[in-house]
């Protein structure tokens, strides 16, 4: 048996996506900027897409731009209004952001920005007293991860948003984790940027999405063309397109049956380890509303987790690793130090993520794997 417990890494594409992209594949591969027919057709179906997209998430169409990833939604998001807006010169953001925001403020740092990083408390939540003594008329943008992608904490959006809104602030969101694994309504959120990345949810590769407020000053970053409103050149990736539309569609209409099972999977897992008496911490809130369903990350005393994942792996069981490891030494995560982990147990986690496709026979055998190999390292 073969299972794949690596889904907040990615996802595979399911088939309904796939079917809808073949033809976009293969006849339909008119440029959408020609004015013939092949192209006429192909700008229609981009434009559909945007409008579906934006009934879903709901918002206005002209609100949505395709991206490349999430990594791209959030560069532009940032440097863009960084760019746009040279009247204001500090960003405040957390310490449990993704590399992709992370490195990002890092440049911007080193054209003169100053970059404040809010704490957080042992379940990955930020304190929002910070927040409001750190907001100020000088501050650009205020970014945050609101589902965190290695111990799936869901942040508090609309305490957050009403912070910003009263000090006239851009408010940027990473939902790559979030998107289709809980309920988004972005005009209930009042939020002015969100970064959406379609390999989370079962489109492929190379496809995101940026949602701009109307009324956001942000600049461009990729130049070349009037695609995208003029903001965003490049001949559009038109099967792609219609694979994250379709992913989205998917996803959304599932999310009641999904987030019940898997929310009943992970907390099944959690019991076992209990009943046979493992050592070990759930990094993150507990399994509820606050949580991502299906995220679960993992510290076990006193082992090491490149040794957990190889012999996960060598009992074909793929998981992802809490630590970035070399051949010479471990460096625990920038999450796991911001929640305090111990030292005995940051050194040993793992992130199980249970997916859509996940089956209770696949959990169950992973699960007894793992213990028999705690129990042989121990």
């Amino acid at each position: 048996m073969e299972v794949y417990l690596d889904n907040a890494s990615t996802t595979q594409v399911s088939k309904e996506v796939f079917e809808a992209m073949k033809p976009y594949l293969v006849s339909e591969f008119g440029n959408p900027s020609s004015l013939h027919n092949k192209g006429i057709r192909i700008r229609k179906v981009i434009n559909s897409s945007r409008k579906q997209i934006a009934q879903l998430l709901n918002c206005d169409d002209k609100e949505i731009y395709f991206t490349s990833c999430g990594t791209e939604s959030t560069n532009w998001a940032l440097k863009g209004l960084a760019f746009a807006n040279k009247t204001k010169g500090e960003i405040i953001t957390t310490k449990i952001e993704h590399h992709a925001t992370l490195h990002t403020v890092q440049f911007l740092e080193e054209l003169g920005f100053t970059v404040h990083y809010l704490d957080v408390d042992k379940q990955g939540f930020i304190n929002l007293d910070q927040l409001r003594l750190l907001i100020n008329d000088n501050t650009l943008v205020v970014s945050i991860i609101l589902a965190n992608n290695e111990i799936g904490t869901i942040q508090n959006v609309k305490e957050i948003s009403k912070i910003c809104e009263s000090s006239s602030t851009y408010l940027h969101l990473d939902a790559v984790q979030a998107i289709t694994h809980i309920p988004i309504n972005i005009k209930e959120l009042n939020v002015d940027l969100i970064s959406i990345s379609g390999h989370k949810f079962h489109a492929p590769k190379g496809i995101g999405l940026l949602y701009i407020k109307k009324g956001t000053h942000i600049a461009n970053l990729i130049h070349g063309g009037q695609q995208e409103n003029n903001l965003r050149s490049g001949t559009e990736n038109v099967p792609y397109i219609v694979g994250i539309t379709k992913a989205l569609s998917i996803g959304i209409n599932k999310y009641k049956e999904y987030k019940d099972r898997l929310n009943k999977y992970a907390q099944y897992f959690i019991d076992k380890l209990k009943e046979n008496n493992i050592d070990f911490i759930l990094n993150g809130p507990q399994i509820s509303d606050n949580r991502l369903p299906g995220n679960l990350n993992i510290s076990f005393k006193d082992l090491d987790g490149s040794d957990i994942t190889f012999y996960l792996n060598k009992a074909r069981i793929m998981v992802s690793t809490g630590s970035a490891c070399d051949s010479t030494s471990i460096e625990p995560s920038h999450v796991l130090k911001a929640i305090n982990i111990p030292n005995d147990y940051i050194n040993a986690s793992i992130r199980f993520s249970i997916g859509e496709y996940t089956t209770f026979e696949e959990l169950e055998y992973s699960i007894n794997s793992l213990i028999n190999i705690l129990n042989d390292l121990s």
